[in-house]
């Protein structure tokens, strides 16, 4: 398996073909991912697959018809094959670290996490899966559902659940728009790994 040069040839893709999805192979796929790292094992993140029917409505609930009719990627997204829709339940990792084990931790109330792992367990999760779909020659993009998180959960009937993102699963039809944010400047990525030669000196207690 080469992992590094999945990584390199991942890419966003945001105009597909209506190709569908087999939602045996998508949902054992889903599966596959969720071996993903979770804190305390927690198994506090869920995917929640959306096939051809379920298509319009996701995007019914997750735009307004004004960015529909004005965006010119629409069309591209909305001949997507398939969704995942990427949740996690914090009161499980509350739950968790309230337990024996883990109880020292202090972290048996949600707003005692400083870093709130349920997002970076559906990360990670997410993540696997964007691999794994590049592995078996499946096209994808993260689409953010930002400021409709509530109205997408209560379609799905999780309002319990807290919402990460969702995955557009599909073929590229080639007519893909090269992303604005390509365009910026940013430091390579060796420039972004820093060797620390030995422990930095610890601070003076004030």
């Amino acid at each position: 398996m080469d992992v590094a040069g999945l990584l390199a040839r991942r890419r966003m893709v945001r105009s597909f073909d209506g190709t569908p999805v087999d939602p045996s192979w998508l949902d054992a796929t889903c599966a596959t991912a969720l071996w993903a790292p979770t804190a305390g094992n927690c198994a506090g993140v869920r995917m929640h697959t959306l096939y051809a029917s379920a298509i319009d409505p996701f995007f019914a609930c997750t735009t307004d018809a004004t960015w529909r009719e004005r965006s010119t990627r629409y069309p591209g997204l909305a001949r997507a094959g398939a969704v995942v829709v990427v949740t996690s339940r914090p009161s499980d990792y509350a739950a968790r670290y309230g337990e024996p084990d883990k109880r020292a931790s202090g972290l048996a109330a949600l707003d005692a996490w400083p870093v709130p792992y349920w997002h970076g367990d559906a990360a990670m999760a997410t993540m696997a899966l964007l691999l794994l779909l590049e592995e078996a020659g499946w096209s994808a993009a993260l689409w953010g559902d930002f400021g409709r998180a509530e109205a997408l959960l209560a379609w799905l009937g999780t309002p319990d659940e807290t919402l990460f993102a969702s995955v557009l699963v599909g073929r590229a039809d080639g007519r893909d728009r090269r992303s604005a944010s390509l365009e910026r400047a940013t430091p390579p990525r060796h420039a972004r790994v820093t060797r620390v030669a030995s422990p930095p000196p610890a601070r003076p207690a004030r």
